[in-house]
């Protein structure tokens, strides 16, 4: 068994790890750096590796920084079968394609500016990948793993999906390892959630095993508790209404603007807010994973499901409206 890591491992972002063992190479996640200038060039740069001999690539979740250089790795390479489950797939085809498109974007800006300029446009100025690239990529993969059923991928490889509770669709992976008689358990843990947050199951508690891969990054910092969190937010939306202005509330367009909205529902029904607000979710990329969620409830915690047998939409806010149209908003 052979572990080397390419990214992720001079900071949190571009995670990409290559597990050689059993004779299969495997790829457990493949994403963007993010950050300064400096780490985005990291993204033009050699994986480290030839992306056509990697026979697998396991996805523990779709935060670009664990999912965003797969169009790459497809465009230089990789034929392999991409491994995730289902909410993680779907969820991963927009987080992609919407960095896709944001490329593209500033491609043609920077090509723009340096013609006005009098320069010609270089290779530096070109997206990283297209959106033709992330659906080429599409093609890539293959089966949907469920959370706790062993996927036989070789003699002498088990591979386990653990619940992570991190965003929807979310996993540590459990490898089952013999390799020529030598037998090891080796958890990548992905990015971890914590427990009593709304929406999805709490991080599920692995077995033991003899090797773990962590994530740190936030494992210098606690966390305030969440209940005080939810009545500040309350308490803002409350005072600033009552002074006639509006509310602004930037967040990230996956799972945080979902939790978001449930809070925003729980306020409204235990009266702890206005029942006659107007709301806006102004964009399109937290409405289409708002969907996306919608159509996986086996990620959902009890409290979902009752809601669920209940006739309610968890997400359904009085007075929300979805803006998708630049004009819109």
């Amino acid at each position: 068994m052979k572990l080397t890591f390419h990214g992720a491992d001079q900071g949190v972002t571009g995670s990409c790890h290559l597990l050689q063992v059993a004779g299969k190479r495997i790829l457990v996640d493949c994403g963007m750096y993010q950050g300064s200038h400096e780490l985005t060039e990291e993204n033009r740069r050699d994986f480290g590796f030839d992306p056509a001999s990697i026979d697998y690539l396991f996805l523990t979740h779709a935060h670009l920084d664990h999912c965003g250089r797969i169009p790459l790795l497809v465009k230089r390479g990789f034929r392999g079968e991409i491994i995730t489950t289902s909410a993680t797939r779907d969820l991963a085809r927009l987080v992609m394609l919407d960095a896709a498109g944001l490329q593209e974007e500033e491609a043609e800006y920077q090509k723009r500016r340096a013609r006005r300029r009098g320069r010609k446009p270089d290779a530096s100025m070109e997206p990283l990948y297209t959106t033709v690239d992330v659906l080429d990529s599409l093609d890539c993969f293959g089966r949907r793993a469920r959370y706790d059923e062993a996927i036989e991928l070789a003699p002498g490889i088990r591979v386990t999906f653990i619940d992570a509770g991190h965003i929807l669709g979310s996993a540590a992976l459990l490898f089952e390892l013999n390799d020529q008689g030598q037998r090891h358990r080796l958890l990548f843990s992905g990015d971890l959630g914590f427990a009593g947050r709304p929406i999805l199951r709490d991080p599920e508690h692995p077995p033991r095993v003899d090797t773990v891969v962590m994530e740190t990054t936030y494992g210098d910092r606690r966390h305030k508790k969440l209940k005080p969190s939810v009545e500040e937010l309350y308490e803002a939306i409350n005072k600033t209404l009552g002074r006639g202005g509006n509310v602004i509330i930037p967040t990230f367009a996956l799972e945080r603007a979902q939790e978001v909205l449930y809070y925003l529902r729980e306020g409204v029904e235990s009266r702890r807010l206005e029942h006659f607000m107007t709301i806006f979710l102004d964009s399109p990329m937290a409405i289409s994973a708002t969907e996306i969620f919608a159509r996986h409830p086996e990620c959902y915690d009890e409290n979902m499901k009752d809601l669920l047998s209940q006739g309610k939409d968890p997400f359904a806010v009085p007075g929300l409206h979805f803006t998708r149209q630049t004009a819109d908003s």
